[in-house]
């Protein structure tokens, strides 16, 4: 194996990259005079369904991953669906519920599901990352949401190795909602909730999915339609006054979102793993794959359209420092529409709250432990025959399922130093344990979070802290960054009893 530095990973293959990312993105802080149009018409896609709620303590429903035909404005779109839907169904669970969900693998793949963000068991019918489903098979996972699990913008989609960025690409992704505390604050309970699964994908002309090619495996495959919940530029209203609470999911497996609001601050309550102390004011909010945010709007302004703005970018140059973090400065003419805001009625002026959900700082760590993201070449064997593959490595390693990479005591707090030594982005994920964010190269985070995707730009160093607590078992932390993980980002942590 070779690896790489910047120059070399540069020259390698730089005209082939070039071509595939010019349509997508931008060096921040450098804009293009060109403009991005929506490439399908407004309002068109498929229709969300209500949410599946708890009952009495308990939370059951059916859930089949299969193939299905869908109308996405003029296009046929051949995808993977969870109930033949896209996104998936939104499943609603509070503290102390049991939730049981009979799985079905209608694919021809093998797949499972994994929990995003939900601290619960990663054995047996949890969260478990390492279980395989046959196609024709079904599993029934059941759990229970812990009394004291934050209420959050979680949600589902398969962790089966090797086909991850694969089947989340192909449509296989569906939030789950955890009530709680956050949504009995008076002003969150006046406002207008909105649901919106950021979500790319690309098409043959006979509406299948495109086989991305080694150099799109390498950077991350990107599709070139985004869609909103399953639709294309979809119109929200809100009447003028009213406050609108936004739950927003990057569902992307490499695709990064730089947003915006047309003459709107958006204000922040929540990250990752929910709220956060008080509302942090934003004009721009960068999602990486896999994170979640949720913001506050103010309907403030004259009655008229106001663009929900996507400013593209290169993930693969890592023009990433996680939510609120990003200082580049961006032309109006360089943008994509996602969706439209239009004042409908008027209504008395609902404030932002001034405070939501304290957080305490976890105490210092008893462990430190480094862990470093980079990438190489090798020699690949496929239907093609040898060729030179890249794969993605943690502290020098590639994933191998039989090998247990770090091992950690229950009931204890360590801090993980994360330093990426390649040249792209990587979003670092972490299952069943949330962490808060202490620094980047040696910087203090502006605000204390609850985090389970933090981007790692290339030559930055960003240190976590995390509790591990509850749940004995064997689970992982990879790139979200999915081809990346697939091709070898990802290790796996065993918990042991403290």
């Amino acid at each position: 194996m070779t690896t790489l530095n910047r120059r070399n990973f540069l020259t390698l293959g730089s005209m082939t990259t070039t071509a595939i990312l010019l349509s997508q993105c931008s060096k921040q802080g450098q804009t293009p005079n060109i403009s991005v149009v929506p490439s399908t018409p407004p309002g068109e896609g498929t229709v969300p369904s209500p949410p599946y709620r708890s009952t009495n303590g308990l939370l059951d429903v059916e859930l089949t991953a299969q193939p299905q035909s869908l109308t996405l404005g003029d296009r046929t779109a051949n995808l993977l669906t969870y109930n033949g839907q896209l996104p998936g169904p939104i499943l609603e669970a509070r503290p102390g519920d049991t939730v049981r969900i009979t799985f079905r693998n209608q694919l021809s793949q093998p797949t499972n599901l994994h929990y995003h963000g939900l601290h619960i068991p990663p054995t047996g019918s949890g969260d478990n990352a390492f279980l395989a489903i046959a196609p024709g098979e079904q599993h029934t996972y059941e759990f229970q949401i812990p009394t004291d699990h934050p209420a959050g913008t979680f949600w589902y989609h398969p962790h089966h190795h090797g086909m991850v960025a694969e089947q989340l690409f192909a449509g296989l992704a569906g939030l789950f909602i955890i009530r709680g505390e956050l949504d009995e604050i008076p002003e969150i309970v006046a406002a207008q909730e909105e649901f919106l699964v950021l979500k790319d994908i690309m098409l043959n002309p006979d509406g299948s999915i495109p086989d991305p090619g080694h150099m799109a495996q390498m950077t991350g495959r990107i599709g070139d339609l985004v869609t909103v919940s399953g639709l294309f530029n979809p119109t929200l209203t809100l009447a003028k006054g009213g406050l609108w609470r936004l739950r927003l999911l990057n569902a992307s497996p490499s695709r990064f979102f730089r947003l915006a609001l047309e003459n709107h601050l958006l204000h922040l309550i929540a990250t990752d793993g929910g709220a956060i102390a008080t509302p942090v004011e934003l004009e721009t909010l960068t999602l990486a794959p896999g994170e979640r945010a949720e913001v506050l709007v103010q309907g403030n302004q004259s009655p008229g359209q106001y663009r929900l703005l996507n400013y593209p970018f290169n993930p693969a140059q890592g023009m990433i420092h996680g939510i609120g973090h990003d200082s580049g400065k961006h032309q109006q003419d360089y943008s994509e529409t996602l969706a439209t805001l239009v004042y409908d009625g008027e209504t008395a002026a609902l404030p932002v709250p001034d405070q939501l959900i304290p957080i305490a700082p976890l105490p210092q760590p008893e462990t430190v432990r480094e862990f470093n993201l980079s990438h190489g070449m090798m020699g690949l064997n496929d239907h093609a025959g040898m060729h030179q593959g890249m794969v993605f490595l943690i502290n020098g390693k590639s994933f191998e399922h039989h090998r247990v990479d770090t091992t950690v005591q229950l009931n204890t707090v360590e801090d993980w130093d994360i330093t990426n030594t390649g040249t792209m982005a990587h979003p670092f994920h972490l299952h069943i344990n949330k962490f808060q964010v202490i620094s980047r190269n040696g910087e203090p985070e502006p605000y204390l979070a609850w985090k389970d995707v933090v981007s790692v730009a290339p030559g930055e160093r960003v240190r976590i802290r995390v509790a591990f607590r509850d749940y004995p078992g064997k689970t992982v932390y990879h790139c979200h960054v999915l081809d990346h993980e697939d091709q070898g980002m990802m290790g796996i942590l065993e918990m042991l009893p403290g």
